[in-house]
């Protein structure tokens, strides 16, 4: 990113606990909404420089707002209060910005499991239109998808996000892959990352429902998770193929152990870290049975990948290995600032 111009045309301002970024030089107001959203612990300034990076590229395109309803310690707070303020948030920014007609989300680490859940809240069903036939027999032809709050939904975008979660083999890295770390890890993550914590780790039951991931595959009545991801023109998976000790690939690229693919080289100059890309190849992916076990993950595991792969996903996978940065692969795939790639 280190081409990009001055920073002289951009303007940042903040607008209700929340950090907007728009170029002062556009010539129209933008139209395009991208919402950023970090992960645990961290907070709207994790963000700032990519979505610079975003205006300096499309000033006249797009307004990007830098989350900061859950930041720091509220990232503890669980998946799906954070999902509810993140919905609350947008809400709010989109009745400020009534012009904007189009909305995108960039989510990093744990921040793609808050979106997940805030869209589920923001979706709308599609209009429907009335012909002088609709009027007699009582039917109405979908015109559109589905919306955002009312917006076109164009990108949902996570970089290196646990959309597995973070219990099954080598889901968290550090973990080592050693069944006692691993099993540990469930009955004591709580301790250290509350209430996230287990919603990662598949152990929450509240009111004995399902693990909130799992709801989180179907539309569960006001909360339509599924059918909001479906109405993205484009979904995309950032995910690091080694050195992320946090969020491991198989869980980071929605895969099965057996569909990780084999990397070798760079597929670009410009972005030289870049070592895979898969785009999808039906609009509509057809359900696969549920396995009972799958190469090393689970069960429950599997359900999620089949869940999530009933809609498309393109794939980029990336490589920090011959950065001097690569053991800070999880944060440094967000880009918090420029660096040379070496």
């Amino acid at each position: 990113m280190d081409s990009f111009a001055s920073n002289d045309n951009v303007q940042s301002i903040s607008i209700n606990a929340g950090e907007d970024v728009w170029s002062s030089a556009a010539s129209s107001a933008p139209d395009h909404l991208v919402i950023m959203v970090n992960g645990i612990l961290g907070s709207e300034a994790d963000w700032k420089f990519a979505a610079e990076q975003f205006v300096r590229t499309l000033p006249d395109k797009v307004f990007v707002h830098c989350s900061e309803r859950n930041v720091y310690k509220l990232t503890l707070d669980g998946v799906d209060v954070m999902g509810e303020r993140l919905a609350e948030e947008v809400e709010e920014v989109i009745r400020r910005k009534s012009d904007v007609r189009k909305i995108s989300f960039i989510a990093h680490s744990v921040g793609g499991l808050v979106a997940r859940y805030a869209i589920g809240k923001l979706y709308r069903l599609p209009q429907k239109r009335e012909t002088k036939d609709d009027s007699i027999n009582g039917s109405g032809d979908d015109v559109s998808r589905g919306t955002i709050c009312g917006l076109e939904a164009m990108n949902f975008i996570t970089v290196a996000t646990p959309h597995l979660g973070s219990r099954g083999n080598k889901q968290v890295p550090f973990l080592l892959g050693l069944p006692f770390m691993e099993k540990t890890a469930c009955y004591v993550i709580h301790w250290i990352f509350g209430r996230t914590g287990r919603h990662l780790f598949l152990t929450d039951n509240d009111d004995g429902k399902p693990p909130l991931l799992k709801r989180m595959m179907f539309d569960c009545g006001d909360l339509r998770f599924i059918s909001a991801l479906r109405a993205f023109r484009r979904r995309v998976a950032y995910a690091n193929v080694a050195y992320d000790h946090i969020v491991g690939w198989r869980t980071s690229s929605i895969r099965r152990n057996y569909e990780l693919p084999k990397w070798e080289n760079s597929l670009s100059e410009r972005y030289p870290h870049i070592v895979h890309e898969e785009k999808p190849t039906d609009a509509d992916p057809q359900p696969r049975p549920i396995m009972k076990k799958d190469d090393g993950s689970n069960t429950l595991e599997e359900e999620l990948v089949t869940g999530l792969n009933s809609v498309s996903w393109e794939r980029i996978d990336v490589s920090f290995h011959q950065s001097k940065q690569r053991y800070a692969a999880h944060s440094v795939i967000q880009v918090k600032v420029s660096h040379s790639p070496s």
